[in-house]
């Protein structure tokens, strides 16, 4: 349920020019006021998918839960430290003696609720879907942040560096609520959303950073940003057309980074020219790679590869992925004393992740130095204005 009273309230007043006004997208700004419902009070509960099409799934409590069915009546209880296994019956799900549309498991003081291998907090709905059955775990957004800081970071990181990455990733997660979000969960519990793994990554510094920020989310022109974020640039950020493709997005301008001599900054990988040749197809054995596209800033485009029985040309994404590069960032030396067939190839590379928007370990970095949160995500996302959302 949506609070009744909303103030969406920023931090300055030039920011406070960014509130919606009427006009002929009334509709549209009204729309935007409804999905960027305050989180600062236990509002807004995140639906997260943590088990999705799977077979059957395991779901407890560490506390006495009361089952719903499908309609929200009360069909039953678990025991306190005690679990069921839910799967499918004639496109329903059954656990225990329960068979319904769908269940509820909701832990009662406080508790927290098991799913898979894992205990969350919140609750947890389990639906039949077409390949299995999906879980989903309904958590109030602040306390979903507890897990994902301790999924994205280190406890032991400056509180600065921490609140930068709270407020990234609460927006990140209404981001994705909003833009890729369907009618069962807004986002997932992967690294392609952002990684959540329930209580066992919190800790009392990931706490305070989150609780410090409550509610804020960086917005630019009044919406949401795309808050997107990574390990470690190697020295400078992207934009991010040159990396995704995309329509290029002010907030996310390629800047100087500060992860110099952190984990990631520089790396190397060697590969040997059958593995190589083995990964590559349509070209034979690989004689050479050779980057023709390259970004203003380093990061490898596209690709020209060069075998025996033909060539190609990839892009420099399509590359990382198959070898397991950290980055896009990188230059190919052949080695050996054949220069028409190399023994292997060296690939030396810098930064680790797609190096767009907020650099984590840039973020580290600046913090050391004496930054502040809000300086740190200004500088990674510029032209954006950090705002608050909170219930009256």
């Amino acid at each position: 349920m949506l609070a009744k009273s909303l103030i969406f309230s920023f931090l300055s007043p030039k920011q406070k020019q960014l509130i919606p006004q009427p006009r002929k997208n009334f509709w549209l700004s009204l729309l935007f006021w409804m999905l960027l419902v305050a989180p600062a009070q236990a509002a807004l509960e995140l639906r997260v998918a943590i088990e999705e099409n799977t077979p059957q799934v395991k779901i407890g409590s560490s506390t006495k839960a009361i089952v719903r069915d499908a309609a929200g009546q009360p069909v039953g209880e678990i025991a306190p430290l005690n679990a069921f296994v839910a799967e499918t019956e004639s496109g329903r799900v059954k656990m225990n003696r329960w068979l319904s549309n769908a269940l509820w498991v909701e832990p009662t003081n406080k508790g927290f609720v098991w799913i898979g291998d894992k205990w969350y907090r919140g609750r947890t709905l389990v639906v039949p879907t077409n390949n299995g059955l999906t879980a989903i775990n309904y958590v109030d957004l602040e306390r979903y942040l507890y897990s994902v800081l301790g999924g994205e970071v280190h406890t032991n990181w400056p509180q600065e560096a921490l609140k930068a990455q709270a407020v990234a990733a609460r927006t990140y997660a209404l981001y994705q609520r909003q833009t890729r979000g369907n009618r069962l969960f807004d986002v997932g519990d992967t690294i392609a959303w952002q990684v959540y793994r329930g209580v066992e990554t919190e800790s009392p510094s990931f706490y305070n950073a989150v609780d410090a920020t409550a509610g804020q989310v960086l917005t630019y022109t009044g919406r949401l940003i795309l808050a997107a974020y990574h390990a470690a640039s190697g020295g400078h950020t992207e934009n991010v057309e040159n990396v995704w493709g995309v329509q290029a997005l002010p907030y996310l301008r390629a800047v100087p980074d500060f992860d110099q001599g952190t984990p990631g900054y520089q790396w190397t990988k060697s590969f040997t020219q059958p593995e190589l040749s083995n990964r590559i197809s349509g070209v034979g054995q690989v004689q050479s790679l050779t980057p023709e596209r390259i970004s203003p800033f380093g990061r490898v485009l596209t690709v020209k590869v060069v075998g025996d029985k033909g060539s190609r040309t990839m892009s420099g994404a399509e590359l990382q992925r198959i070898f397991g590069l950290r980055s896009t960032w990188f230059t190919v030396t052949p080695e050996g004393n054949n220069k028409s067939l190399p023994t292997s190839f060296r690939f030396d590379g810098r930064g680790f992740g797609h190096g767009i928007g907020m650099s984590q370990w840039g973020a580290y970095g600046m913090a050391r130095q004496g930054a502040n949160y809000q300086q740190i995500l200004l500088h990674y996302y510029r032209g954006a204005s950090l705002a608050r959302i909170r219930v009256r």
